[in-house]
């Protein structure tokens, strides 16, 4: 199979995530990008970036004229994570490459036993304002240095620390997801690190058509079965780095 029939397997993969989920395409875009492009993981983390931006717009937009996005409670939440993902963006660089695969896989494991074993997030009508910016600062730096958008971690403080209702916490997600992906790609862009634009441009072509897709199918697939089978997928994805990190 050629590069670039894998770069656009691998990027609908990711979008449809996102678009169904609010959550885990850049945790599926930085190990395709590694394993089945050979970008090396500084370049796949930075490109993973520009993945969450322009597929977290791409299905913002969606939810936007659904109405299920809180703009304000969004912003405020991705506001606290600016300075994190901006700081953990230049330091990410610098980050030995077994270092940063390792993390990676332990973020994908987090990920993937979070959608297998996940209920829905009680909603919390009292809202404090330091539990917000410290979930905020949290997800921002973690969007920074390992380049996913932390959807995953997202949804679920929404809906707890901000009392965004369910059916607004994916669509408010993507907003701050994106926001924070922004900041981050913004502070990395005077590293040395090297994009192979002839397979990123396929791959951000086919997320941004799975996130549509992605919408859609989440109005006729169950939830719980979606995030069961994104759940498997990043537990093996995890697995697979883990070991090709320490041999």
């Amino acid at each position: 199979m050629t590069p670039l029939i894998l770069a656009l397997l691998a990027g609908a993969a990711a979008g449809v995530s996102l678009g169904a989920l609010g959550a885990g395409g850049s945790i599926l875009t930085v190990p395709a990008l590694v394993y089945l492009l050979g970008f090396t993981p500084a370049a796949a983390t930075t490109a993973s970036l520009v993945v969450v931006i322009v597929t977290s717009v791409t299905a913002l937009v969606a939810h936007a004229r659904a109405g299920a996005v809180r703009w304000r409670a969004g912003l405020l939440f991705a506001a606290a994570g600016v300075l994190p993902a901006a700081g953990a963006g230049a330091l990410s660089s610098r980050v030995p490459a077994t270092v940063l695969t390792l993390l990676f896989a332990a973020l994908a494991a987090l990920a993937g036993l979070h959608m297998l074993g996940r209920r829905a997030p009680r909603e919390n009508g009292a809202v404090s304002g330091a539990r917000a910016a410290g979930a905020g600062a949290g997800l921002g730096a973690v969007t920074g240095f390992l380049g996913v958008g932390g959807g995953f971690l997202a949804v679920p403080a929404l809906v707890a620390v901000l009392a965004v209702p369910m059916s607004a916490a994916v669509g408010t997600s993507l907003l701050v997801v994106g926001a924070n992906a922004l900041v981050a790609l913004a502070a990395r862009a005077y590293s040395s690190v090297h994009l192979d634009l002839t397979l990123l441009l396929p791959f951000l072509a086919a997320a941004v058509l799975g996130a549509w897709d992605g919408r859609r199918l989440a109005a006729k697939v169950s939830a719980g079965t979606l995030r069961r089978v994104f759940g498997a997928v990043l537990l093996a994805v995890a697995v697979a780095m883990g070991v090709s990190a320490v041999l």
